[in-house]
């Protein structure tokens, strides 16, 4: 018998036959590719100790002037700035009643409180603290009342229900006196975009009876947020909302304000779609937003800027460096990020570079590039000078020029996608590993459950499954950080496991060869022995363990009628080897396995189910001959 060497095409190829990628890599989950050979991903641990509310769907850290950490985190409920692993509430507020304005009914055994406030604004879902309340003679005492509620029914446009933690009896016959005050958070956002659909959905006639129509303008959109530090300050948007600011000095304690309520506020931009701070001039710029002559009206394709260095100062006078620019192509602005030089700015079918040229225009811009897509304002990503998105149907590359990014994954990716829900699309920066990250709902989820990944080192392409809203890259924190739909942070690359649980569980990573045959597929194949090449660096397990399955198979259409599996263990570690004073210490692991399978063609997968595992494949060899059908 003859040793064949198992040596497979790195990434993962789906843009073929399983049988016409002979010698590469079909199928993978929580696996990634070092100097082309494939391995396991890191684990997870929690950053954040408590639960947030809402879902999140913006990761922000940056440091003040006194080395302070915050993390702010921009959720479909509320904002928070995380000091540590805490996070604090610190989302603003859009209005505060006169006392008196608030009034409380309860029902005697209900825990169901109805409130009176005329015009209040509210939708179902939003928070409201109470202050000055006093009992209302029972069991619902002031300090029941005087706390932050979520809104659980909207009666009408003056009054609404809350739940509270007590039931009410008999006495509960006050109103909660004269002195009630309402202060209302902004408006919570959805976690699901919502399209109409169905006849008369959109403009009348569109379409045959009964079709759907799912035009932006018949969409509610998703609540996303921007955000970006002046300074040791934080400066956020909501997605077509206002803009806001957090002054840290202030501790978190205190909630983020309007741009409008700064001192010496001068025509700030009141409704935004995106914020971000100019790194190299230090001009605050708000993408489609109201125009300086038109406020309150929104303009998806405007962009203004601050005066520099004043992020309250936005009147375009010859005394100021701030101003307005129009982009002309597009029907709104989508997404802006930052490279080092630049801020690329993207609008449903356009590329657009924005540059800081001085004065006296302060800013110019230029098309780069037309028919494009882009799936959603967290769809890009910046690398260096280079900016990675995925489209719709395509995934695209500028590096100063706008490129289609060939994709081994594209069909598999896009055939395999909820469409009415690109706009939970985020992607992310891995610098350690050279991976740009997009995570993903798949056609038949709401919410964000799978990932594909682009190795811009290596050029070559994988995914898996795994359940993230947002994701930012280390930097000030050491860890890359991603959000999940459970409510919780998490230090992403560290240790081996599934943090999520306590204890932690294993990951289950695995990796799918196509099928390999000899000649041109007329000969059969007799397998009965595998020299594996697997180290297990990294493992903390005292007996790592990874099972090596093999099937065989006879025709491209056929099922795999044959599989034989064995495992592979670590034997002696590498510290252990150099406890024992090896000369060259080398990590010992089973030897060989013994295997017996025949067919035309076979595939190998590897794969684990052990908490404190990591592995590395290498080139096996497995033992082989030509042989008979029987």
């Amino acid at each position: 018998m003859a040793l064949i060497k198992l040596s497979f095409r790195p990434g993962i190829n789906r843009e073929t036959t399983d049988y016409a990628n002979e010698g590469g890599w079909w199928d993978c989950n929580l696996v990634r590719f070092r100097a082309g050979k494939p391995e396991t991903v890191g684990g997870w641990t929690r950053f954040t100790r408590r639960t947030f509310l809402g879902i999140c769907r913006a990761i922000f850290p940056w440091r003040t002037l006194d080395g302070t950490v915050y993390v702010g985190l921009g959720t479909t409920d509320k904002y928070y700035v995380s000091k540590g692993s805490v996070p604090k509430d610190i989302t603003p507020l859009r209005a505060t009643t006169a006392a008196g304005d608030v009034t409380f009914a309860a029902t005697n055994g209900s825990a169901i409180l109805t409130v009176s406030d005329n015009a209040h604004g509210a939708v179902l879902g939003d928070y409201v603290t109470y202050s000055g309340a006093v009992s209302l003679g029972g069991n619902v005492t002031a300090a029941v009342l005087n706390k932050e509620y979520k809104i659980t029914e909207i009666v009408n446009s003056n009054s609404y229900k809350i739940t509270l933690d007590v039931t009410a009896n008999a006495s509960d016959t006050g109103s909660g006196g004269t002195a009630v005050v309402g202060r209302y958070q902004i408006n919570v956002g959805l976690d699901t975009a919502v399209s109409g659909t169905g006849w008369g959905t959109g403009p009348w006639s569109r379409g045959t009876w009964n079709s759907s129509y799912s035009a932006g303008s018949s969409s509610t959109e998703l609540r996303l947020w921007s955000q970006d530090n002046f300074g040791e300050d934080l400066v956020m948007c909501v997605r077509d909302g206002g803009v806001y600011y957090w002054d840290a000095s202030v501790g978190t304690g205190t909630r983020a304000v309007p741009l409008s309520s700064l001192a010496g506020a001068q025509a700030t931009p009141t409704i935004a779609r995106i914020v971000i701070v100019s790194e190299l001039d230090r001009h605050v710029l708000a993408f489609g937003c109201d125009p300086e002559g038109n406020p309150g009206v929104q303009d998806p394709l405007t962009i203004r800027f601050s005066d520099q260095e004043n992020a309250a100062e936005w009147r375009t006078l010859p005394t100021t460096t701030a101003g307005e620019l129009q982009i002309g192509t597009g029907s709104g602005i989508i997404a802006a990020v930052q490279t080092k030089q630049q801020v690329i700015v993207f609008t449903d079918i356009s590329v657009h570079a924005l540059q800081y040229i001085g004065a006296p225009f302060t800013f110019g811009i230029q098309e780069v590039s037309t028919s494009i897509t882009i799936a959603g304002q967290n769809a890009a990503v910046t690398v260096g000078d280079m900016v990675f998105w995925m489209g719709i149907g395509q995934f695209y590359v500028y590096d100063g020029a706008v490129q289609q990014l060939p994709c081994t994954v594209k069909e598999y990716v896009f055939s395999d996608i909820n469409t009415a829900q690109l706009q939970k699309v985020y992607g992310g920066n891995n610098t350690a590993f050279a991976e740009v990250w997009w995570f993903y709902p798949s056609a038949d989820s709401q919410t964000t459950n799978r990932y594909v990944i682009y190795n811009y080192e290596q050029q070559v392409w994988y995914y898996g499954e795994l359940a993230r809203t947002a994701w930012v890259d280390r930097g000030l924190i050491s860890y890359p950080l991603a959000a999940s739909a459970d409510g919780y942070v998490y230090y992403h690359e560290n240790g081996l496991n599934d943090g999520s649980v306590n204890p932690p569980t294993a990951l289950t990573p695995y990796i799918e060869s196509s099928a390999l045959g000899f000649g041109d597929g007329d000969k059969f194949m007799f397998a009965t022995r595998v020299i594996p090449d697997l180290t297990f660096r990294n493992s903390t397990s005292g007996t790592p363990t990874a099972t090596m399955r093999f099937s065989a198979q006879n025709f491209p259409g056929g099922t795999f009628f044959g599989t034989d599996t064995d495992s592979v263990a670590q034997t002696e570690s590498l510290a252990e080897a150099k406890a024992n004073q090896q000369y060259f210490p080398v990590e010992q692991f089973t030897e060989q396995l013994f295997i017996r399978l025949r067919g035309r063609s076979m595939a190998m997968r590897i794969e684990s189910n052990e908490t404190n595992t990591a592995w590395r494949l290498g080139d096996p060899r497995i033992d082989v001959r030509t042989d008979g059908r029987r």
